[in-house]
C-alpha cells in the first residue's frame, strides 16, 4: 500500500514538473488608458504591454478588455473588446511587446469610475517536446473614468456666478467710493452753510453797529448844537 503511495506521489510530482515552464510565463507590466477622462459615446484604446520573463520564447494568443458598466437608467452591460493585433504574436525571451485593445462607450453610460478587466493568453514553447504549452491567463484592471455630462454646464455655472461676484464686488467698491465722495460733499456744503451764517451774523452785527454809531453821531450833534 505504501509502494502504491510513492508511486502515485511520484507521478504527480513528474506531471507537475512538465507543467512550471508554463506558468507565469508572462507578465503585464503596463496597463493604460488613451487619456484620463471619457466621455458619454467616445472611443479609446487601451495600451498593454507584456513581458516575456522565461528562457524561451511565448506567444499571445488572446488579448482581451471586459468592461462591466451600466446605462443611467442603471441597467448593467458588459462589452468584451479584443486586440486589434493579429494573434499568436510571439515574444522573444526577455523582450516585451505593446498591443492595443480599442473600446467604445454607450452614449447613455453612467458617469463615474468602473473596472476594466484586461486578460492575457499566453503559451510558453518547450524546445525538447517542439510543441506550445498553454500558461495562465494574466489579469489585470486598471479604472475607467466617465465624466458626467453636467460637469461641463457645472462649470460654466460657476465661472458665471464668480463673474457675477467679480461685478458684485466693483459696484459695492464703486457704491463705497461714490458714498465716500457724498460724504465729503455734505462735509463741504455743511462748511459752506456755517460760513454764510457765520457772514451773515456778521453783516447783521455789522448793520446794528453801524445803525448804533449813526444813531450816537445824531444825538451827539443834537447836543452839542449852540442855543440861538
Amino acid at each position: 500500500m505504501s509502494k502504491k503511495r510513492l508511486l502515485i506521489a511520484l507521478l504527480t510530482f513528474l506531471s507537475l514538473m512538465t507543467v512550471p515552464f508554463a506558468v507565469q510565463a508572462t507578465t503585464i507590466t503596463a496597463c493604460t488608458f488613451d487619456k484620463d477622462t471619457y466621455h458619454q459615446g467616445e472611443t479609446g484604446y487601451i495600451t498593454v504591454t507584456i513581458n516575456n520573463d522565461k528562457e524561451n520564447k511565448i506567444r499571445v494568443t488572446g488579448l482581451s478588455a471586459t468592461i462591466e458598466y451600466y446605462y443611467t437608467d442603471e441597467n448593467p452591460y458588459k462589452g468584451i473588446f479584443e486586440t486589434n493585433a493579429t494573434l499568436p504574436s510571439e515574444i522573444q525571451p526577455g523582450n516585451s511587446s505593446t498591443f492595443y485593445i480599442p473600446f467604445s462607450l454607450p452614449t447613455n453610460i453612467a458617469s463615474g469610475y468602473t473596472k476594466v478587466y484586461v486578460k492575457a493568453v499566453t503559451e510558453l514553447w518547450n524546445p525538447p517536446a517542439e510543441n506550445w504549452f498553454a500558461s495562465e491567463h494574466l489579469t489585470y484592471q486598471p479604472l475607467l473614468y466617465i465624466e458626467s455630462p453636467y460637469k461641463e454646464q457645472l462649470e460654466e455655472q460657476v465661472t458665471i456666478n464668480e463673474q457675477l461676484e467679480d461685478q458684485l464686488e466693483e459696484q459695492q467698491t464703486i457704491n463705497e467710493q461714490l458714498e465716500g465722495q457724498l460724504e465729503e460733499q455734505l462735509a463741504t456744503n455743511k462748511n459752506v452753510t456755517n460760513m454764510m451764517y457765520l457772514f451773515g451774523a456778521t453783516t447783521i452785527v455789522f448793520a446794528a453797529v453801524t445803525v448804533f454809531l449813526f444813531i450816537v453821531n445824531r444825538r451827539v450833534r443834537v447836543f452839542t448844537q449852540p442855543i440861538a
